[in-house]
C-alpha cells in the first residue's frame, strides 16, 4: 500500500470518521466518559454542549450536559432516545457526526416522557432525519400537540414544544420495529402520564449487559398540584417503582444524567455496573414521593 492511503486511514482513525456506510468500524477518539465528565464539571444547563461518550457496546451518549440522549447502533439503523431541547439539536446531530455515524441513517426516535426539556428537540431530529417516532398512546396527544397532558402534575408550570408527526404506537413490553436490536418498551408513568423506559442488550464481544433507559421518577408538581388529592396517580407511581425494582438493569441510565451519576461511571471515576441500580433508583423515588404527601399533609393542618 502507498503512504497515501496510509495517511488517509490515520487521519480518518484521529477524527473518528466512519465508513461511508455509517459504521463505526472503530473506537471514536470522541467518544471518551473522561472528556465528557470533564467537559460538563459544574455545567448541568438543558442546552450545555457536550462531547459524545461511548456507554457501552454499540450505544452512546449524544446528549447535553443536563439532558441524556442515547444513541443505539442496530442492524436496522440508528436509534435515537431522547433529544433535549430544541436549541440542542443541532449539538446531538453534531455528536452522531463525531462518532462517524451519518444522521440520515437515524430510522427511529423514542422519547422518555414529553416535556420540552427532552422532547423539545424532537422536531427538529425528526425533520433533519427523517426518523420514525413511535411512542405510547398515553404520550400521542402531548406529543403531536406539544402540550402536557392534562392530567400531568406540572402541567402549567412547563412551557409547550413544537408538536411532531407519530408513526405508531407500542404497547407495554413490546419491541421496537427495527432489525436486529430487542429494544422494549416498558410503561412506567407517574413523573407524566405518558413516561417510558426502555432496556437493550449492548454487547462488546462476548460481554452483553442490559442496559436500562429508566425515565425520570420524581413527584414534582405545578405550586397548585397536591399529590394527596389524586390517590389514582400516587397509585400508578408506586405501581411504577415496583415495577422498576424488577427490571433487568446492569446499567442504569437516567434522563438527566446527574440523577443516575452517569458522567462519573462512563469516566471510571464509578462504577458502570451495577445490577441493583434500578432497583435502588426506584426505592428513593419511593421515598421522595412519601416525604411529599407528608409535606403536603403538614401543610394542609
Amino acid at each position: 500500500m502507498s503512504a497515501k492511503p496510509l495517511l488517509l486511514a490515520a487521519l480518518l482513525l484521529l477524527a473518528g470518521c466512519a465508513a461511508p456506510a455509517g459504521k463505526v468500524s472503530f473506537p471514536s477518539p470522541a467518544a471518551n466518559g473522561e472528556a465528557l465528565a470533564a467537559a460538563c464539571e459544574d455545567r448541568d444547563g438543558w442546552s450545555d454542549p457536550a462531547p459524545p461518550a461511548k456507554i457501552f457496546g454499540t450505544s452512546y451518549y449524544v446528549g447535553t450536559c443536563g439532558i441524556s440522549a442515547v444513541l443505539i447502533d442496530a442492524p436496522g439503523g440508528l436509534v435515537l432516545i431522547d433529544a433535549a431541547t430544541e436549541t440542542a439539536a443541532p449539538q446531538i446531530l453534531a455528536n452522531i457526526r463525531t462518532l462517524g455515524f451519518d444522521p440520515n441513517k437515524v430510522r427511529m426516535l423514542l422519547a422518555s416522557h414529553e416535556h420540552l426539556d427532552h422532547v423539545g428537540g424532537l422536531r427538529a431530529l425528526q425533520d433533519a432525519t427523517g426518523a420514525k417516532i413511535y411512542t405510547r398512546r398515553e404520550a400521542i396527544e402531548a406529543l403531536t400537540s406539544g402540550e402536557p397532558d392534562p392530567r400531568d402534575p406540572q402541567r402549567g408550570a412547563i412551557a409547550p414544544f413544537r408538536g411532531v408527526v407519530i408513526a405508531g404506537e407500542l404497547q407495554d413490553g413490546e419491541t421496537v420495529p427495527i432489525a436486529g436490536l430487542e429494544l422494549t418498551l416498558h410503561a412506567t408513568p407517574g413523573h407524566t402520564p405518558g413516561s417510558t423506559s426502555w432496556t437493550w442488550k449492548s454487547c462488546e464481544g462476548a460481554d452483553c449487559r442490559t442496559i436500562a433507559y429508566i425515565d425520570s421518577l420524581s413527584a414534582v408538581s405545578a405550586d397548585d398540584y397536591r399529590f394527596a388529592d389524586h390517590p389514582d396517580y400516587v397509585a400508578m407511581l408506586r405501581a411504577t417503582f415496583a415495577k422498576l425494582s424488577a427490571l433487568p438493569c446492569d446499567i442504569l441510565v437516567t434522563p438527566h444524567p446527574a440523577v443516575s451519576n452517569l458522567f462519573a461511571r462512563l469516566s471510571g471515576a464509578a462504577a458502570l455496573v451495577d445490577t441493583d441500580a434500578c432497583r435502588v433508583y426506584a426505592a428513593g423515588a419511593a421515598e421522595r414521593l412519601d416525604a411529599r404527601l407528608a409535606k403536603e399533609a403538614e401543610n394542609k393542618s
